[in-house]
């Protein structure tokens, strides 16, 4: 990646573009997560956040326990998890 500053503008919705090269070589996708800091007099600063796998996390267990208030099988709750590994790519554990 070229090491000078690249131009990018706003849009009409307040968004930026992260040029290509320069996601290619961070391997920034379109599920990548950023904290945003406010540098006051400078301006902004995006840290990247490392996802955590859905199967690592919490979510899953808690979905599960309140599965009959919030009207969900079990079935539903495992198809949903391994589309979320099929997207992901995580093959390996179906």
């Amino acid at each position: 990646m070229k090491k000078y500053p690249k131009l990018v503008q706003t849009d009409k919705r307040g968004q930026i573009v992260i040029p290509k090269e320069a996601r290619t070589e961070l391997g920034i996708d379109e599920h990548t997560g950023f904290y945003i800091y406010i540098i006051p007099g400078e301006g902004l600063l995006l840290k990247q956040i490392e996802p955590e796998p859905l199967e690592k996390t919490t979510i899953i267990q808690e979905i599960k326990q309140h599965q009959h208030k919030i009207g969900l099988s079990e079935q539903n709750i495992t198809r949903a998890e391994k589309e979320y590994k099929v997207q992901k790519g995580g093959l390996e554990d179906l």
